[in-house]
């Protein structure tokens, strides 16, 4: 109840406060000026100043947002920027003082820290992982800006004949100005999301810098006046601050971005070359007021070379991204292509209200093929099964090289009754006519298809995948040359599940008895499983999780046992192959169906809540919750542990891990939460570490 009436009276202050704040500015400018208004003027014009600062507040108590300190800096910034309008607009209107500088400005110039700080966390939580494209993009505008800044507003200040502290206060705005503007390129820049408070956010940041610059430039030729057309500006970015802290999207301003390809975008590049243009530009305007000579051609052709090794980089950069998403045999795009493909697809569908469809091809019998002909007469079959499934589908449709002989479609809007038709399509463009191969062989070759269609709703791009895979299996099992449509269960002689996993966990088993003398798989499938309780989790996400736990480490299964239990430090190279497990962990596990939940929660199980982590670089809530339940209790097991590179922590030291790394590496709940059944004793009710294992 108390939730429900939290959002209600969340979803309704923003609006209502947004409303509100106008009306009042159109009272405030409504108002002529003159001694007998100007109190009212400043009450008006101050009280939308300050409250900002208990939207803010109001809107990281009602919202919650993940991380609260950013907003709360911001909230301080916007207490001392409301402090100094206060005493600026009584001692200019009311007190006739105009002394510059004044205590004013004092407060005025130490709001920029608070809220530079605010924002630079921002920035950490929405991009955990070094994101040196924007950064470097980012640098490249605020260098410009401030070249700008340092011949028009910061070098004409610091010619005049002022007092040092009067300069300084001048100088003082343009510079702190530079540096916010720094950082709110970089916040423009990043992956983050973009919900309506982001750019509520980023128009308060571009008011106040843009009123700013101006408000310099009018006290550089004296024509500054209180109460002028700027105030429409900082009056704008105050309503847009407190809009943005109340709005309910503002939890999401402290999320991870999803990761993106390069930033190649016509807009982009655009502004990058102007930016970079600006010098050269301004050598050219400056000479031409004296002289006409060499500087000028000099200028021109640095800005012509420049272009030219810009656009030869974005060519460059353009044809790299092709290869990086191009299978070299086939010319079709690659699975990871297809991976990052199918989110974007999923939204443009959920935008569009239909539906989209996944198709995986497996060929039949390819094994043989190469036995008995040879790798270079497998690889013509593959470019000519490319060929004629290119030659099938719609230009819109996604077609990918899946993996060794696996082929994969991404067709957007098919009905449910096209699904099989568009199938047997696509199974027929293979099995229609032998594939000549030289020497006047032929090989005939058909595939089995399994195809999966969204609900519509809500739907998750490893479950559609894992849908197909399962019709595939269908299909293969049925006799293969045919199609299988839907989420059907897998026959139980395609997949013996109960011996796969009988099989997967000797493997981990054996993966133990490398690293270390207890049962490390047994023991994390436990903590997980009573964490995963103590936490709310139903039966099912229950069960996942201790399965994933007592088969997190099943992909070391490949890995050197020279490496695994190598006594002394890891080189790059071996960590490097370590470092691969939770990918062969997935692969192995998706070979059978039922697991494919497993086998994600397994490839994930690594990865950090600050993003630093592998394989993908998730962050926070991206990670699912049964991997972040597997990574607090394997560390949990690992510490306690005799591996060959170093000695067991005691109880002590292992806890301490866990509260250090609260909040970088592991989700703090699930550490909170670890930590209580600890200090409850329910950890110690479990098997002890190094109980024999036994099946």
């Amino acid at each position: 109840m108390i939730s429900t009436v939290r959002r209600t009276f969340g979803g309704l202050a923003w609006p209502a406060y947004l409303v509100g704040c106008v009306l009042v500015a159109l009272v405030y400018f409504s108002i002529p000026q003159s001694n007998a208004t100007d109190p009212l003027r400043i009450a008006l014009y101050c009280g939308i100043s300050a409250s900002a600062v208990p939207a803010l507040l109001y809107g990281v108590r009602i919202h919650r947002p993940r991380r609260a300190l950013p907003w709360l800096l911001i909230a301080g910034s916007q207490a001392v920027y409301c402090l100094a309008d206060t005493i600026f607009y009584t001692s200019h209107s009311l007190l006739d003082i105009t002394t510059f500088p004044f205590i004013a400005d004092v407060f005025y110039l130490a709001h920029f820290p608070l809220i530079v700080c605010g924002l630079l966390l921002l920035i950490r939580a929405r991009s955990p992982r070094r994101d040196l494209l924007s950064l470097i993009d980012a640098t490249v505008l605020a260098v410009a800006a401030g070249l700008l800044s340092w011949l028009y507003l910061i070098k004409p200040l610091t010619r005049g004949d002022d007092p040092v502290l009067t300069t300084a206060a001048y100088v003082a705005y343009p510079v702190l100005d530079l540096a916010l503007l720094a950082v709110a390129l970089r916040l423009l820049l990043d992956h983050g999301p973009r919900p309506p408070s982001f750019f509520l956010l980023a128009g308060n940041l571009l008011a106040f810098l843009g009123a700013d610059s101006v408000y310099v430039l009018q006290r550089i030729d004296g024509s500054y006046s209180a109460g002028n057309f700027l105030d429409v500006l900082w009056l704008a970015g105050n309503i847009a601050l407190g809009t943005a802290g109340l709005h309910p999207t503002m939890v999401a301003l402290t999320r991870t971005g999803p990761g993106r390809e390069l930033g190649l975008s016509p807009v982009r590049v655009t502004t990058l070359a102007a930016a970079s243009l600006i010098a050269p530009g301004i050598l050219a305007f400056e000479n031409a007021r004296v002289s006409t000579g060499y500087v000028n051609a000099i200028a021109v052709a640095c800005a012509v070379l420049f272009l030219l090794t810009l656009a030869r980089l974005v060519v460059m950069v353009s044809e790299q991204r092709r290869l990086a998403v191009t299978d070299s045999l086939t010319g079709l795009y690659t699975r990871r292509h297809f991976e990052m493909e199918l989110p974007k697809a999923l939204a443009r569908a959920a935008r569009a209200r239909n539906r989209l469809a996944v198709f995986i091809l497996d060929v039949d019998y390819f094994k043989s093929i190469n036995d008995r002909y040879g790798h270079p007469v497998g690889d013509l079959v593959l470019v000519e099964i490319a060929d004629r499934l290119r030659a099938v589908v719609r230009e819109d449709d996604v077609l990918a090289r899946h993996g060794g002989e696996e082929f994969a479609v991404l067709a957007s809007a098919v009905t449910a009754e096209d699904v099989r038709v568009v199938a047997e399509r696509l199974r027929l463009a293979v099995a229609r006519e032998p594939i000549t191969v030289g020497d006047g062989q032929s090989i005939r070759v058909t595939t089995s298809v399994g195809a999966a269609q969204t609900t519509g709703h809500d739907d998750d791009p490893v479950k559609i995948v894992a849908a197909a895979d399962r019709a595939l299996y269908s299909a293969k099992a049925e006799g293969r040359n045919r199609v299988a449509v839907g989420d059907r269960p897998v026959p139980v002689a395609a997949v013996d599940h109960p011996s796969a996993l009988s099989y997967l966990h000797s493997v981990s088993d054996q993966v133990d008895q490398c690293l270390s003398s207890h049962s490390h798989g047994r023991a994390v499938g436990d903590y997980a499983r009573v964490v995963c309780r103590a936490m709310g989790g139903d039966a099912a996400t229950v069960h996942d999780t201790e399965l994933a736990g007592r088969l997190h480490d099943v992909g070391k299964v490949v890995i050197p046992e020279a490496v695994l239990s190598k006594p002394a430090a890891l080189d790059d190279a071996e960590w490097a192959l370590v470092r691969r497990h939770p990918d062969h962990g997935y692969y192995l596990l998706r070979s059978v169906p039922e697991l494919h939940d497993i086998a994600e929660i397994v490839r994930q199980h690594h990865e950090r809540w600050d993003g630093k982590g592998y394989p993908l670089g998730l962050a926070a809530d991206a990670i699912r919750f049964e991997a972040r339940i597997i990574s607090v209790c394997d560390a949990w097991a690992t510490m306690l542990a005799d591996r060959p590179y170093r000695r067991p922590l005691t109880m002590d030291e292992a806890l301490q891990e866990l509260r250090d790394g609260r909040g970088t590496q592991f989700d703090p709940a699930v550490v909170d939460a670890f930590l209580r059944l600890h200090a409850e004793g329910e950890i110690h009710r479990l098997p002890p570490l190094f109980a024999p294992a036994s099946d």
